[in-house]
């Protein structure tokens, strides 16, 4: 699939990319919504990953690390981004900084998307969004912001904690998103199942599975476990 159609996210490492259409669409957003520890972030690092080894260039905002804990977390399960960052390739923004203090002035998603560093990107992924949403959101501004914003050739994917975010909120930012990925967790027999419900993916690439069962290995990074999902 070609650029304008969509970017591809595909590694030799893993089978996502074959499990889950293949790319994500052009000038779409995109909606992984779960509770604390269902995988978010690992979902979206992952993503980022594949990306920018298909040759995209990716902006990744998260809230919950710094720069260098992010980057030392990507690097134990065998992703490495500061090459990608060298190269010009990805942007990390961290509401942290680099070390440990958190920066003072209250930043919103609109001062997200208004930022500069972002202009270079073709894929903006924002993790956790919903962290930074205010309880006085309306759907309809920020659907009408980030359409905007997808004018322009890009496309945004945005981290949702269910637990954050008014549920009509969420309902309605599902219902106009291109991709909405529903993380899951159950315990069977002692061990942890994850697993990636794909609740809807518009302009799919190739074959999507309705539930995908997946693990991180460190150094191996992603694996799609078969064995998760009937």
């Amino acid at each position: 699939m070609s650029e304008e159609d969509g970017f591809d996210f595909g590694i030799i490492q893993d089978s996502l990319a074959n499990s889950m259409g293949a790319s994500i669409p052009n000038r779409s957003i995109g909606i992984i919504s779960g509770g604390i520890g269902a995988g978010k972030s690992l979902i979206c690092q992952r993503l980022a990953f594949g990306f920018v080894q298909n040759g995209a260039k990716v902006a990744y905002v998260t809230t919950e690390l710094t720069t260098r804990g992010w980057l030392e977390q990507v690097a134990s399960i065998g992703y490495d981004m500061d090459k990608r960052i060298d190269e010009g390739n990805f942007l990390l923004i961290s509401s942290f900084g680099v070390i440990a203090e958190e920066i003072q002035e209250k930043i919103s998603l609109t001062d997200i998307l208004n930022s500069p560093g972002l202009l270079e990107a073709e894929i903006i992924i924002i993790d956790r969004a919903s962290q930074i949403l205010s309880d006085e959101t309306n759907a309809h501004s920020l659907l009408s912001q980030l359409r905007k914003f997808n004018s322009s050739g890009r496309t945004v994917l945005l981290t949702m904690d269910k637990e954050e975010v008014d549920s009509r909120l969420l309902r309605e930012l599902k219902n106009s998103a291109e991709v909405v990925l529903d993380l899951e967790t159950a315990t069977i027999g002692g061990d942890t199942v994850r697993t990636i419900a794909v609740t809807r993916f518009l302009r799919a690439a190739g074959p999507t599975q309705g539930r995908i069962g997946w693990k991180v290995m460190p150094q191996m990074g992603f694996i799609v476990d078969i064995t998760a999902v009937s």
